[in-house]
């Protein structure tokens, strides 16, 4: 199997009186500057793909409304840009078109403390969003690593570290601001807590990747912030009896807020980029939210199985200094395997399966990855069946892209066959498109790309995600 490649350039010209309009509209928020292009077309995928023709800084939803109205008006595609942190290839111009980056539309807007909701603007990062509500006893819990924006998470529906106690973005997005590809502003669901009322919109651009339309605002639930928090770190002598040992917590009914798996790559690369002291082994990295009490008698649970499965150096992290220490660490995994191989890209990948064969899962990735040869690292929310991949490759050498390939390839299949999904996390982009056919089989290909042409009949909003065309 040789390795993919991003599709054809099935570019659209972008002409001259777009670029005028744009430019009278916008005045300095537009930037044809080749350096701010190349910014906006590249994110943490393998594929190089010819940057958009230009990136306009929108600062409110009538500024996405606007271009995407001139956009629309010649037939040009336009791509909405976040933090970019996809790794699949969502945000990159693949028939060319127009960027719009959301950045700069950073306002919270609302904060209801009482109904524990809080609405923002698509620009708005987790990280900045927990700051605001530092003082209000509550907090955000989607934490995908990256400081990734709002409106990005939710056009990917991404999840990460908590996703085991508190869901993922399709669990804790309640309502949207979106402008749809004829530049139409729409409202979709309330701050209630439930509904019933009619197709649930909100949820079928959940995910979407900003092909359905582009969401600008976006109301959140909240969390009580936890009366006592504890972070543990156990080390094993393998994978298998780290995941045999995140199995046994799960099944055991034991509400843990986090179960992270680094495998030894992932915590030499880790150790040496964040000065720690880890033993270099396989490692959960795990923590407790609730009452004093709670959190303890969860830890001691957890402790004792650890123990059954061969875990050891069980070291508690107490202080919010020492937790945010390690969770650090946990999210620079993947910037510090890259460090290990200098000028390497990552062919990275996840996949998700249930609980029960999480092991088989990862342990013949592992062996796979092992007897091929290629520097690799592993790291996982495994406590909801959820790992990643990443494959070191020397861009220079494409028998290490096809290796990666075939060896992603492998991976995903297996998810399959064993009841799970392409991707946990990620999205399907450019990447995995033909892994959601496999799994989702062609009439339901059908039934999406009937959706897409009922609400983007000109295909102008991401063009080329999900499913070609």
């Amino acid at each position: 199997m040789n390795a993919p490649q991003a599709p054809e350039a099935l570019s659209r010209p972008v002409p001259p009186a777009l670029i005028d309009a744009l430019a009278a509209r916008f005045g300095p928020q537009l930037s044809t500057a080749q350096a701010v292009r190349e910014q906006h077309g590249r994110d943490e995928s393998p594929f190089d793909v010819p940057p958009p023709a230009a990136v306009v800084f929108c600062a409110s939803t009538e500024d996405v409304a606007d271009a995407v109205r001139l956009a629309a008006a010649h037939g040009v595609p336009v791509i909405a840009f976040g933090a970019g942190s996809s790794l699949e290839g969502q945000l990159l111009a693949v028939q060319g078109g127009i960027s719009l980056d959301l950045s700069r539309m950073n306002r919270i807007l609302d904060v209801a403390a009482s109904d524990m909701t809080a609405t923002v603007q698509a620009g708005v990062t987790r990280l900045q969003l927990n700051d605001e509500l530092r003082h209000s006893g509550l907090f955000f819990p989607i934490d995908p690593g990256a400081d990734a924006t709002l409106g990005g998470m939710t056009a990917t529906r991404a999840s990460g570290t908590n996703a085991v106690r508190y869901g993922t973005m399709r669990d804790n997005v309640l309502a949207l601001t979106v402008v749809f590809a004829d530049g139409k502003v729409v409202r979709t669901g309330t701050r209630a807590p439930k509904s019933s009322a009619g197709y649930d919109l909100t949820r079928l651009l959940v995910g979407s990747e900003g092909t359905l339309g582009i969401v600008t605002e976006v109301t959140v639930r909240l969390y009580p912030q936890p009366e006592a928090v504890a972070a543990a770190v156990c080390s094993f002598p393998g994978v298998a009896q780290a995941v045999d040992c995140t199995i046994a917590v799960i099944q055991a009914g034991i509400p843990i807020a986090r179960c992270e798996l680094m495998d030894a790559n992932a915590v030499r690369a880790v150790n040496a980029h964040d000065r720690l002291g880890l033993p270099e082994q396989p490692l959960l990295l795990m923590e407790f939210h609730g009452s004093a009490a709670s959190v303890r008698e969860q830890a001691e649970s957890v402790q004792a199985i650890a123990t059954e499965h061969g875990g050891s150096d069980f070291d508690w992290a107490d202080t919010p200094e020492e937790r945010t220490r390690l969770w650090k660490a946990r999210h620079h995994a993947f910037l510090s395997a890259l460090q290990t191989r200098p000028g390497c890209r990552a062919v990275t990948t996840d996949t998700c399966v249930p609980i029960s064969r999480l092991a088989d899962s990862i342990n013949a990735t592992v062996a796979e990855a092992d007897a091929a040869g290629l520097p690799y690292f592993v790291v996982g929310h495994v406590g909801d069946g959820n790992f990643h991949v990443g494959y070191l490759i020397d861009p220079a050498r494409p028998e290490e892209r096809d290796l990666a390939e075939q060896l992603n390839a492998k991976l995903v299949r297996r998810a399959l066959a064993l009841g799970g999904t392409c991707t946990g996390e990620h999205g399907i982009g450019l990447h995995k498109q033909d892994f959601l056919r496999e799994e989702i089989g062609d009439d339901a290909i059908a039934v999406m790309r009937a959706v897409k042409r009922a609400l983007d009949p000109a295909n102008i909003l991401n063009p080329g995600k999900i499913f070609a065309g």
